[in-house]
């Protein structure tokens, strides 16, 4: 008997739809006509151990107990979910071949494989499961998928990254959260201060922005442009471009401070001729965007519609398990599979009979399939790829209006692949006069391209549209004369505030927020805190526990957050030491680091942050913070350690 183990109930369902019937519906499986069953977990069924499983004595929080690093690890079955573990547990028993059909990310490796070793099966079981990669609730799909099972030993490397994640997860949730809470409500707190590997450096983003924003002193800048004309007559407008010389009056953004500076280039200038040093005119092409992963569509989704990440990801999931119009959302990727070229005529007809009302139908009449953009690589596509909307069709009157958004996003960025790059001319004219470097630029539109599917702003303008400047024609050596010149003053301004999209960039491109440039230079592009999975319920757990508040689209910081980030040592609150540790689970998972190596690095630093709390000052946070219900001795304090281990 092959017994297929779903992460959730609608993928098994779906599964055992295309499975040969008539099907027999048992108790937490499905049973098919040849013998084979179809079970699912119901998420995680396994959690990781509390404390007093490994000592009674860490019921009560005690300073004296830490660090509490296990020597052996212990799970245990979630009480809410005891009776399909015991389901799911006899039919891997039972069968003769098991088939992991996890969600194709870290998380849903690990979910199976789990139950598969605390079921107590042989080696030899083990080493010959299989993994089945499912993108695509469409039956069509999935019989490709069944049809084309890995070992699930080539997987291996994955799952120990989701382990090594999950326990320095742990590790640092239950340790820090002890400590600081103790420290915290020795200092006058009131309540539990709860401390994540991810959550408290994403919270120290927000309150160090909101500090800088709130200190920040406006300065006058200034900048010069003068009219300068042709010997035919003809005007144009350049920017003067200071030289190294002004570098003492200028800013690390390279703006002039001093005014007198900039009137004595005015002074200068004005009714002085002057040459053109050189002439640049290049065309150039700006190929498609790639189609999206969770956190781009994130992004865009707050940037266009105002909604959350949890939101976004929450519709997402109805558009892939209940209505199978997108493929597999949780995508970290963004490339699709060479193979899965053949499918674009089959998905592009879907999107025309979906997408009807939803200014897409023009978008598919005009898409170029004989195009292939770089989205499709397989060497960029590992368990999962793009998230794209599939070969299903379905009246969009049957779906609510966020559904209708997000799957109009997923569509036209999709659709942008068939259609040719975005392309458009650069003319750079670079004059002197009396010695000042002054540039004029025209940026023109040659052909829309892709840029033809973007929303149109108000006036029926698309995002194409560049201003309307026109420079003459004009070479090097020409001579020019300034017959203008104008002084603007301006104000600099202070950096935004952050957003549902700025926070979650920020979380993905966290490189830039690094001040280690060692680490820096570790950090590759993907790189990022937390996982596609897991952001958009990081910054969900900021705003429940009552660091973060939202202020219309702007995400502040509460009093309670950021004194607690003003207490914590600073390398907790920064990104640097998480982010780096983000790579080296990468590398985990890429074979390129050992499991041993990164769970002993993480202690020994646990270790040291454990003293450098210690010696912290939380009296800033007196008088803070609502004392929970009081529960059992001992207990509350165990649940919202519990609580705590999550990122």
């Amino acid at each position: 008997m092959i017994l297929y183990i779903a992460e959730k109930p609608s993928v098994a369902r779906a599964v055992a739809d295309v499975l040969p019937k008539p099907h027999k519906k048992g108790e937490g499986f499905i049973k098919v006509a040849n013998g084979d069953v179809v079970t699912w977990c119901i998420g995680h069924l396994l959690e990781q151990a509390e404390p007093e499983a490994y000592d009674p004595d860490y019921k009560k929080w005690r300073k004296e107990h830490l660090p509490i690093i296990p020597l052996e690890w212990k799970q245990q079955v979630k009480p809410k979910t005891r009776q399909q573990f015991n389901v799911v547990k006899r039919l891997i028993k039972e069968a003769d071949l098991l088939v992991n059909m996890g969600d194709p990310d870290r998380v849903g490796q690990i979910l199976v494989d789990e139950v598969i070793n605390y079921s107590g099966v042989s080696k030899t079981k083990r080493e010959s499961a299989k993994r089945c990669l499912v993108n695509d609730m469409n039956p069509a799909a999935i019989k490709k998928a069944l049809n084309d099972l890995r070992n699930n030993t080539d997987f291996i490397p994955l799952a120990t990254s989701a382990l090594a994640r999950a326990r320095a997860d742990w590790l640092y949730g239950i340790n820090m959260t002890r400590l600081c809470t103790l420290e915290g409500q020795g200092a006058g707190y009131n309540g539990v201060l709860s401390i994540g590997r991810v959550q408290t450096p994403v919270l120290g983003l927000v309150v160090h922005r909101d500090l800088e924003i709130e200190n920040f002193v406006s300065k006058p800048f200034y900048e010069v442009f003068i009219t300068l004309q042709t010997l035919t007559g003809e005007p144009f407008v350049a920017k003067w471009k200071p030289s190294a010389a002004c570098e003492p009056y200028m800013d690390e953004e390279g703006r002039v401070l001093s005014r007198k500076l900039a009137e004595k280039v005015l002074e200068k200038v004005t009714g002085k001729s002057g040459c053109v040093k050189s002439v640049k005119k290049d065309k150039k092409k700006q190929p498609p965007p790639l189609p999206y992963n969770l956190s781009t569509l994130q992004i865009d989704a707050s940037k266009r519609f105002n909604l959350n990440a949890k939101k976004t990801l929450d519709i997402c999931q109805q558009l892939y398990e209940r209505h199978k119009l997108i493929t597999y959302p949780r995508s970290d990727c963004r490339y699709l599979p060479n193979g899965h070229f053949e499918e674009r005529e089959r998905v592009t007809q879907s999107i025309s009979k979906t997408a009807v009302g939803l200014g897409l139908d023009d978008a598919v009449t005009h898409a170029d399939l004989t195009l292939k953009s770089k989205a499709w690589n397989d060497s960029k596509v590992s368990a999962h790829h793009a998230i794209i909307p599939t070969s299903r069709s379905l009246s969009a009157e049957r779906l609510s209006q966020d559904e209708r958004n997000i799957y109009e996003l997923i569509a036209r960025q999709y659709l942008m692949q068939f259609y040719p790059a975005f392309q458009y001319e650069e003319h750079q004219i670079n004059s002197e006069v009396e010695g000042g470097l002054f540039i004029a630029r025209q940026k023109s539109v040659l052909s829309d391209g892709w840029k033809a599917l973007l929303p149109k702003h108000k006036g029926g303008k698309n995002n194409s549209v560049l201003p309307s400047v026109t420079l003459p024609n004009v070479k090097t050596g020409d001579t020019v004369t300034c017959t203008d010149a104008k002084l603007d003053e301006k104000q600099t301004s202070p950096p935004k505030r952050f957003t549902d999209a700025t926070l979650l960039a920020a979380m993905t491109g966290i490189a830039r927020f690094v001040s280690s440039p060692e680490i820096k230079k570790v950090l590759k592009d993907t790189d990022g805190l937390g996982t596609e999975a897991t952001r958009a319920g990081i910054i969900d757990l900021l705003f429940k526990r009552q660091f973060l508040i939202k202020k219309g689209k702007e995400i502040h910081s509460t009093d309670i957050g950021r004194q607690l980030v003003m207490s914590l040592p600073e390398r907790m609150v920064v990104p640097d030491m998480t982010a780096h540790w983000e790579s080296q689970l990468e590398d985990i998972s890429q074979k390129r680091l050992r499991y041993g190596q990164f769970i002993e690095l993480l202690t020994a630093g646990l270790k040291q942050l454990i003293d450098e709390v210690v010696e912290a000052d939380f009296r800033s946070l007196k008088g803070l913070g609502k004392r929970s219900v009081r529960r059992k001795r001992g207990n509350r304090k165990a649940s919202a350690g519990k609580r705590s281990v999550t990122n």
